[in-house]
């Protein structure tokens, strides 16, 4: 396919230059650590007429993960479904109900035996055959079981999808479960989180269209890209925890300060995920639990989240210096000049943090100063 070619009509329709399409898929690209010219490879794939058929199942869950996916801008919802991807079956955003929903469902699976992504969330209940939760009088665990072996990746989205989360706690009086401990003898990739980043689904997504193999995932079966750094390592109170300033009740003046929230029961030290780096909502720093105040309480993370008491101090798991050693201000909370050219520079990090950027930019014109701004955070590291 030549460069010129690349362009879908949608995106031409929606305004969006080739050189922007192509900046997007080389973002992409380099956060999950690949060369440059993957970015290309990742165009091709996405501008693919035949967009990659995707099932969303819903079982015992709050619609959170889903609600995140909602309120995702890069891309838009019904860009990623419209252009990106052909969403064939899901509870919440399929036009057809009933009859005609599950007809959708199965008539998709039968023509797209092991070509089609299956993203479930929500827990699977077990206890009683799973009578728990039923959808169009069948249960969720017969549900699964009929679908996956046709599918050619299986997504765990949410806490709940990945290990049983918040329906798994305490007493567990369904017997709920995660996907990957149901299909135990197929590779599942988890995206835990209450509700998990968008973005850590989409880069996955992405990333599976263009190389028709998931990324790599560590021994719990998480995209390493997302998940293979502690939240606290690069949390923007980091600094106040190396010099030993910490806030020991909320409302009290350090915690004010914006020093660290370790002392209050902050997960952090033992939790693996991009949320310093990976905002939600577009709204900018501080959208976060750590960034407006409270505790993480760990909910990408397996034995923490609705595990542990939820001000608890954590377990330090080998503590790292951080990779940038930025100066902490005790009278000025927040984050720090150097760590705010970490996590816009870091390549570990920067699936979020590029595609973000990137594609807030997808419908206007180059900005010189904002490509400025841009290469100057990029040599924060």
């Amino acid at each position: 396919m030549k460069t010129r070619e690349l362009l879908p009509p949608e995106l031409q329709a929606g305004g969006i230059t080739r050189r922007d399409f192509l900046k997007f898929c080389s973002v992409m690209a380099v956060g999950m650590g690949l060369p440059l010219g993957a970015g290309v490879k990742m165009a091709e794939a996405i501008a693919n007429p035949r967009r990659p058929p995707v099932i969303w199942l819903s079982f015992q869950e709050c619609t959170g993960c889903v609600e995140s996916l909602l309120r995702s801008n890069h891309p838009t919802i019904e860009h990623l479904i419209l252009d990106l991807i052909s969403l064939d079956y899901s509870e919440t955003l399929s036009a057809a109900a009933g009859h005609q929903a599950e007809a959708a469902k199965n008539k998709s699976i039968t023509e797209n035996r092991g070509k089609f992504i299956l993203v479930v969330d929500g827990a699977i209940p077990t206890k009683d055959q799973g009578i728990y939760c039923k959808i169009a009088g069948k249960t969720a665990l017969s549900i699964l079981q009929e679908t996956a072996p046709y599918a050619a990746a299986v997504v765990a989205m949410g806490s709940c999808a990945s290990w049983g989360g918040v329906a798994a706690a305490g007493s567990n009086p369904t017997g709920a479960k995660g996907v990957p401990e149901i299909l135990n003898k197929t590779k599942v990739v988890s995206i835990p989180g209450c509700p998990p980043n968008p973005y850590n689904l989409l880069s996955t997504l992405i990333y599976y269209i263009t190389y028709n193999r998931l990324p790599e995932l560590d021994e719990k079966g998480r995209p390493k890209f997302a998940y293979s750094r502690l939240i606290h390592e690069n949390c923007e109170r980091r600094p106040h925890f190396d010099a030993g300033r910490f806030a020991t009740q909320f409302g009290d003046d350090m915690h004010r300060k914006g020093a660290c929230l370790y002392k209050l029961g902050c997960k952090g030290p033992e939790t693996y995920a991009n949320c310093p780096s990976v905002l939600f909502g577009e709204t900018g720093a501080g959208t976060w639990p750590v960034g407006i105040g409270h505790p993480c309480f760990g909910c990408t993370e397996k034995g923490v989240g609705f595990a542990e008491p939820l001000h608890q101090m954590a377990n330090v798991k080998g503590l790292t210096p951080p990779v940038f050693f930025g100066e902490a201000f005790p009278n000025k909370p927040g984050i720090s000049p150097g760590i705010k050219a970490l996590a816009a520079g870091s390549a570990g990090m920067a699936i979020g943090v590029g595609g973000t950027a990137m594609l807030t930019g997808l419908k206007r014109k180059d900005d010189d100063k904002g490509d400025q701004d841009r290469n100057d955070g990029s040599k924060g590291v």
